[in-house]
């Protein structure tokens, strides 16, 4: 195994935990809720009374953000993700991810960022199950199976 180290970002990938673990903190602080995107976004189906405006401005701004980080940030900072696979694998990927968030009543953010920081069982569960399928399908699909 090789490590492709132009795209090796230990220090980005750091930051951004940094930020995304802040962010999770100070949304339970002000808001008293998980911040899960699914259930930010799934909160829309059916929308309750008064609940629709932060749920849009959250949205709107996740969103925006890689456009702001793309005005702020020098070009050489700024790696394009490379993603070696077909759109259609992507649009399969992400309707999988969708699948499971339903089944696992939360996505990878609820679970993993503040599920395991609140010591929650069922995110720990959420978290291995969704983290030992992620690893299995990879090592599928790259030494398995010929895409």
């Amino acid at each position: 195994m090789t490590l492709d180290w132009t795209h090796f970002t230990p220090f980005a990938s750091f930051a951004g935990g940094i930020v995304l673990g802040l962010a999770a903190a100070m949304f339970i602080l002000l808001n008293g809720r998980i911040l899960g995107i699914s259930g930010i976004l799934g909160g829309f189906m059916p929308p309750r009374s008064g609940d629709a405006a932060w749920r849009l401005a959250f949205l709107l701004g996740l969103f925006a953000a890689p456009t702001v980080f793309h005005a702020l940030m020098p070009a050489q900072y700024i790696n394009a993700p490379r993603i070696e696979a077909s759109n259609w694998m992507v649009v399969a990927a992400g309707l999988l991810v969708g699948i499971g968030t339903r089944y696992a009543s939360g996505c990878t953010s609820g679970h993993g960022v503040c599920g395991l920081s609140r010591l929650s069982p069922r995110s720990l569960l959420a978290t291995a199950s969704f983290m030992s399928a992620g690893f299995a399908i990879v090592y599928l699909m790259r030494h398995l199976v010929a895409v």
